[in-house]
């Protein structure tokens, strides 16, 4: 059984895959305060909640965007896991793709497990668009080259900038409202910020399309990727667990 793991900066998506096929998931709250103990307990709590032993993991990978975090992550796997070594991903693994990035080293290990899946699994060119607490795009080519992409503010952090900085507003709920002008404050700002990132986003798309010169299959991922596929006709495929399945595929191609 293979055990993967995503840290992010608000969650860490962990999975596990019997003979490629993801059978349970969960996620975690990402604080880098936490220990490889208390990490640990809570994995184990997971694998009793699925009545399986820890026993069962014979392989682990993982990605990070928070470097700082890797030590304990990789320390609660050797102390809980059996003293299992955890594969990280980075840009210089056997990925099937061409890193075109000017500094490979900086490209984010999650957008290289979004890029490398979507490729393998939908075929070039495509962009990856992953809703997560950054909103980022990926574009990969028809021969397989990562090309680069867009960096945005996830559209919870818009939120939250929002409400921080605007002593009349306050937190709602992400849902769409049925009207495009809201009468009243709270429609106003949900209209305002999942259209307007609608908007951004079918914006975007439009441009790679442009610099691209043809279609891509666009792929969205993500917490988000639901609500704003339904919105725009751009988004050709929703999957909320191709990073996890881009970790499985990558671990394959270099174990």
């Amino acid at each position: 059984m293979l055990m993967v793991m995503d840290i992010g900066n608000t969650n860490i998506k962990t999975g596990l895959f019997v003979d490629g096929k993801l059978k349970n998931s969960w996620r975690l709250q990402t604080n880098h305060l936490r220990t490889a103990d208390e990490y640990g307990t809570m994995m184990e709590s997971f694998f009793d909640h699925l009545g399986i032993s820890t026993d069962v993991v014979d392989g682990i990978i993982m990605s990070s965007v928070i470097p700082s975090m890797n030590y304990t992550m990789e320390h609660m796997c050797e102390l809980y896991f059996h003293r299992r070594t955890a594969m990280v991903v980075n840009s210089e693994m056997n990925l099937g793709l061409n890193i075109k990035y000017d500094l490979p080293s900086q490209l984010g290990s999650d957008r290289i497990c979004n890029s490398v899946e979507a490729y393998h699994r939908y075929g070039g060119p495509c962009v990856v668009v992953d809703f997560g607490t950054a909103t980022n795009f990926a574009v990969i080519s028809k021969e397989g080259d990562f090309l680069g992409g867009l960096i945005c503010p996830g559209i919870m952090v818009s939120a939250d900038a929002l409400v921080e900085r605007a002593a009349m507003l306050h937190k709602v709920e992400y849902v769409m409202p049925e009207k495009v002008i809201g009468t009243n404050t709270k429609e106003g700002i949900q209209s305002g910020l999942i259209r307007g990132y609608v908007g951004q986003v079918d914006y975007i798309l439009q441009q790679i399309e442009k610099e691209l010169g043809a279609k891509p299959t666009v792929v969205a991922t993500g917490g988000m990727s639901g609500m704003i596929a339904n919105e725009t006709k751009r988004i050709d495929i929703v999957n909320p667990t191709l990073t996890l399945e881009g970790l499985a595929r990558i671990y394959e191609m270099n174990k």
